[in-house]
């Protein structure tokens, strides 16, 4: 009888973007549009948020908790000596300007802070405020997004143009071949960069050239959040002149981005009170519950945007939310936990969350059939409660 044939493991997709999940999320956009204070409410610290431009030099970098009433209700369940939520790591960037791709203002140090992010949160100024200054004199968002688009394409071009002129003549003029795949695929970045002036997020992309790509990892290939800064007054009425027309920007020139409009004065304010009850209360009593915080969704959008989702572990002892990519495999998920899981790897017994929830209780879900043992080609599930069952590799012999 000839030998079982060995199961070949699947390999998730590429993904354009870095690998690993130590990812970040960098605010950009033109000086004193509200980036320092956004950040500084987002993440209780207080980053230099001063009415010039360029008052943050250095970035700024922080971890939020990703907020998630999973995660909240396995601890109140639980109750274990140690919660560990999933983090969302954010880099405030200073202002970019107009001409920071030959180094206006402090572009080129700026640009770099962007290249070390996965991905960004694009904040664009839709308030009046005489006291606090625009840079090009009046507020105009859709010129701003313009100005940080076009600062980051040109930048792309400058690295493009350099690695072509390279490549042109190891490639076309000295026939080395193993150029060929990096020659065409930045060839074809060429005409969407230059020609079409788009940018590298919009194009299409074989598996072989999103290797190509995340090797060089072009500022317009990162995918990006809209953050729209409004007056506080204008986003409790949920209204300003000019959301429709950031509206129909985005959706022209990146139409798969998602857009949420926040109010930086109207988050201050809250940040500013004693605690959640002060502020549950302030919201019902003066809003009757129909104004709220816009910071718990612009978190979760940012984890999801980077690819990144959790599994948790739970118990008597801890609470954790292990922050995977999304498309990871069971042993992948586990060489989270310790790379001796990934590498003796057995199985994974896997609950979902709203079983759980529903049922009451590990045994519930047992008995309920809902429990379920996964081998090594289960594509982890975003709030799936996992325990994973290892060997423990073999050490070598002393000799």
């Amino acid at each position: 009888m000839p030998p079982k044939k060995k199961k070949e493991v699947e390999k998730p997709p590429l993904i354009l973007g870095r690998l690993g999940t130590s990812l970040k999320i960098g605010i950009v956009g033109l000086p004193n549009v509200g980036k320092s204070t956004f950040f500084n409410v987002l993440t209780k610290s207080e980053a230099s948020a001063e009415n010039f431009p360029f008052c943050t030099i250095d970035p700024n970098e922080s971890r939020v908790p990703v907020p998630d009433e999973r995660w909240e209700f396995l601890c109140k369940y639980h109750k274990p000596a140690s919660k560990v939520p999933a983090f969302l790591s954010v880099v405030d960037i200073a202002g970019l300007v107009k001409g920071a791709n030959e180094g206006q203002g402090l572009g080129n140090a700026f640009l770099s802070h962007i290249s070390g992010c996965d991905a960004i949160f694009h904040m664009t100024r839709a308030f009046d405020d005489a006291e606090v200054v625009h840079v090009e004199g009046d507020v105009n968002p859709v010129r701003d997004l313009e100005i940080i688009q076009e600062e980051l394409r040109l930048k792309d071009v400058e690295h493009l143009t350099k690695r072509l002129a390279e490549l042109e003549k190891v490639y076309s003029r000295g026939g080395e071949k193993k150029y060929k795949l990096e020659f065409e695929t930045l060839s074809k970045i060429k005409t969407l960069l230059v020609d079409e002036k788009k940018p590298v997020r919009d194009g299409e992309w074989g598996g072989k050239e999103i290797e190509v790509l995340n090797e060089h990892l072009f500022l317009t290939s990162k995918p990006q959040i809209y953050l729209v800064n409004l007056s506080e007054k204008d986003y409790i009425r949920k209204k300003n002149k000019w959301l429709m027309k950031i509206k129909t920007w985005v959706t022209e020139n990146d139409s798969s981005a998602i857009l949420i409009p926040f109010s930086g004065a109207f988050e201050l304010k809250l940040a500013e009170m004693a605690d959640d009850a002060e502020r549950k209360a302030y919201l019902e009593e003066q809003y009757k519950d129909s104004v709220g915080s816009a910071l718990s969704k612009i978190v979760v959008t940012g984890f999801k945007c980077l690819g990144l989702q959790y599994f948790f572990t739970a118990g008597a002892d801890e609470v954790k939310a292990w922050t995977i990519k999304t498309g990871f495999l069971a042993p992948q998920a586990a060489g989270r936990i310790h790379t001796d899981f990934e590498k003796g790897f057995i199985m994974a017994e896997v609950m979902k969350f709203s079983d759980f929830k529903e049922l009451g209780s590990e045994s519930a879900v047992k008995s309920a059939g809902k429990y379920r043992q996964q081998g090594r080609n289960y594509i982890v599930e975003d709030g799936d409660i996992i325990f994973f069952k290892f060997n423990t590799p073999s050490q070598p012999k002393k000799k």
